[in-house]
């Protein structure tokens, strides 16, 4: 069995309980483990409030190029204290071959609401105390090296500008703009942002930031209650203690008031076409009759309505798709082809009828229970390793979704009818305001 296997055994156990235990420490710190004892290894992610919803107007990429930051390289351990073998300074090559000697891995990302870092190592107790120290301080003290800074600033601007090339980027770019406004989901990675970054920034941003007491840390594997628990406060233990002040607010995605459409001229092969709007936040109670309805809209493939209509029926489009994307806010719904750009405005005068049916009408019994076998007979592919199962338990602890979620979801889909899902689908979508954007069309 491979390492990344969980220890559900047999495809019964896997849909049996999941049992999800929750604590909170005394520094605020929230737990949530599920205790895999079959194979000697630990998967740990821990998630702040520090994802790109919080970059300041100016400075789109803060915590995405912070995050990037976190692996290249550790300030000597100074002021965070500690007495251990790795406290003394260490470059980025350096701390690349101290992880690999220990054969764990440890790294940090930033999504739209959350700054995540994940740890893996076997759970021997040499080895996994030499991980939690090094993920520690890996944690609280990023040397951030101004010279490491230049030279990602100008790797990240390059990507950017090789990206600007690809229709499928500006298709994306015009339209997270005109779904999003102002919002922070829209804003947008450019040079010119970049430029304003500085280590002085990330510096600032990681001592506001990651603080214990606005720490989510999600475990799974061979650990106990007691283990976790001690894993945890090892992580976190040379972050900043104190009380955490409450994080200024994020308003919301506002509504679209009006349809719009976009059309930009581009030299491809393929015209590249987006319509949506926002959606829904992730703590909706529409959740799963949207999930649902979405699978018979968009989400199922080849045996979509969007599939049916545009490229089965008319042949416009190879591939045509539909989903949600909730976070903490509500973020877009979107339909998504690629088409001849002669056929470009046919392409879009279907996905829009099919659309304003599907809200309108629903879908048919039939449809219903296809989608539904689908999702429920999938459910075990889901949590089948440990790292799918750490995203799932990630997933409860950072939207504070009830503890027996896993354990419930497949009922929850089984109760979906048509009727839910055409409520919930005239609740959220609106056909006649949605944004559409057109790159690469024949005029």
């Amino acid at each position: 069995m491979a390492l990344g296997s969980v220890a559900l055994g047999s495809l019964s156990n896997a849909l049996a309980a999941i049992p999800i235990q929750h604590w909170v420490q005394p520094s605020g710190a929230a737990i949530y483990l599920v205790q895999s004892p079959a194979l000697p290894m630990v998967d740990v992610q821990i998630d702040f409030d520090a994802g790109a919803r919080r970059d300041p107007p100016g400075q789109a990429g803060l915590a995405s190029a912070m995050a990037g930051m976190i692996s290249k390289g550790l300030r000597a351990a100074g002021s965070s204290g500690g007495s251990g073998r790795y406290d003394a300074a260490l470059d980025e090559n350096m701390l690349g071959e101290a992880w690999a000697d220990l054969g764990a891995s440890f790294g940090a990302s930033a999504g739209s609401d959350r700054m995540s870092f994940s740890l893996r190592s076997l759970n021997y107790p040499d080895l996994l105390e030499r991980a939690l120290q090094l993920a520690g301080r890996q944690m609280a003290d990023p040397a951030f090296p101004p010279q490491v800074w230049q030279r990602e600033r100008e790797r990240l601007a390059a990507a950017i500008r090789e990206a600007n090339t690809r229709p499928a980027t500006v298709a994306a770019r015009n339209f997270e703009a005109a779904v999003y406004g102002s919002h922070p989901y829209g804003y947008d990675t450019t040079e010119a942002s970049l430029k304003r970054i500085e280590v002085s920034d990330m510096k600032d941003l990681h001592r506001r930031s990651l603080l214990p007491c606005r720490a989510k840390l999600s475990v799974v594997g061979a650990v106990s209650r007691e283990q976790a628990d001690s894993l945890a406060t090892q992580l976190l233990a040379r972050l900043p203690s104190g009380p955490c002040a409450e994080l200024p607010k994020v308003p919301e995605v506002s509504p679209l008031a009006a349809a719009s459409e976009k059309n930009i001229p581009f030299d491809s092969a393929q015209a590249h076409v987006l319509i949506g709007q926002p959606g829904f936040a992730r703590v909706d109670p529409d959740f799963f009759a949207l999930l649902v309805g979405n699978y018979t809209l968009g989400g199922g493939g080849f045996v979509s309505r969007l599939t049916t209509e545009v490229r089965e029926k008319r042949g416009l489009s190879y591939s045509v798709y539909s989903y949600f994307a909730p976070g903490l806010h509500a973020g877009a719904w979107t339909l998504g082809l690629q088409t001849r750009p002669d056929q470009a405005a046919q392409a879009v005068q279907v996905a829009r009828e099919t659309v304003r049916r599907f809200v309108a009408e629903g879908p048919s019994d039939a449809e219903l229970k296809a989608a539904k076998d689908n999702l429920i007979g999938g459910f075990a592919l889901r949590i089948d390793s440990n790292r799918k199962l750490l995203d799932n338990v990630a997933n409860i602890a950072w939207n504070n979704l009830p503890l027996n979620y896993l354990d419930t979801w497949s009922q929850q889909i089984a109760s979906i009818t048509v009727a839910d899902i055409r409520a919930a689908f005239a609740r959220k979508l609106q056909p006649e305001r949605m944004v559409t954007v057109v790159v690469g069309a024949k005029p």
